[in-house]
C-alpha cells in the first residue's frame, strides 16, 4: 500500500459520498487546484484504491423488495468444490454479495435480492441447490433495512502533510 496524504483521504472520502463530483468541485472541496486534484484521482485509480465509479439504485423503486442473506454449507471444502461454487453464484444477478466465511456453521453466506418470494423460491430450487457439493442452505429475510452504507471508514489512515 502506498502511504495516503491528507489530500488523497479526502479525495477518496469524497467521492465515495459522491463519484459524479466535477473535478473542479472536488478539487476546491479538498483544497487543490484542478489538475493535481485530476492527477491524484488517476493514481489513486491506477493504484486500485478506487475500483470503479457506480450508481446506487434504489431496489425498492425497481421492484425488488425481497432481501434474503443466506448461509451456504457445502459437503466437501475442496479448492475445486470452492472454485465450482464461486463460479456458479457470480454469474447471477440475484446475488449482490458472496462472502467465503468462518464461524456460522456455513461455509458461504450470500445477499440475494429478488422481486418477492415466488423469484426466491425459484431462485432457490432452480439455482442454488442444484450446486454439486450444496448440503444446506438457511435464509433470513430482511424485514426493515435500518442502516446501508457504501462509505467506507477512512479515519484509521494515517496521513503526512503533503
Amino acid at each position: 500500500m502506498t502511504k495516503l496524504d491528507r489530500f488523497d483521504i479526502r479525495i477518496l472520502d469524497a467521492l465515495q459520498k459522491n463519484a459524479r463530483l466535477a473535478n473542479q468541485d472536488l478539487a476546491e472541496h479538498i483544497g487543490l487546484s484542478p489538475s493535481p486534484c485530476s492527477r491524484r484521482v488517476r493514481q489513486l485509480e491506477d493504484n486500485g484504491y478506487i475500483q470503479r465509479h457506480v450508481a446506487l439504485l434504489d431496489p425498492k423503486k425497481l421492484g425488488l423488495t425481497l432481501t434474503a442473506y443466506v448461509l451456504i454449507g457445502m459437503d466437501r471444502h475442496t479448492p475445486e468444490r470452492f472454485a465450482n461454487f464461486q463460479k456458479h453464484v457470480c454469474q447471477w444477478p440475484e446475488v449482490l454479495e458472496c462472502s467465503l466465511i468462518t464461524g456460522m456453521d456455513a461455509d458461504y453466506q450470500l445477499k440475494v435480492v429478488v422481486p418477492d418470494m415466488d423469484n426466491y423460491q425459484k431462485f432457490l430450487l432452480e439455482k442454488l441447490t442444484r450446486i454439486e457439493g450444496v448440503t444446506s442452505v438457511r435464509s433470513s429475510f430482511v424485514l426493515n433495512q435500518v442502516q446501508l452504507s457504501t462509505v467506507l471508514p477512512l479515519d484509521h489512515l494515517q496521513h503526512d502533510t503533503p
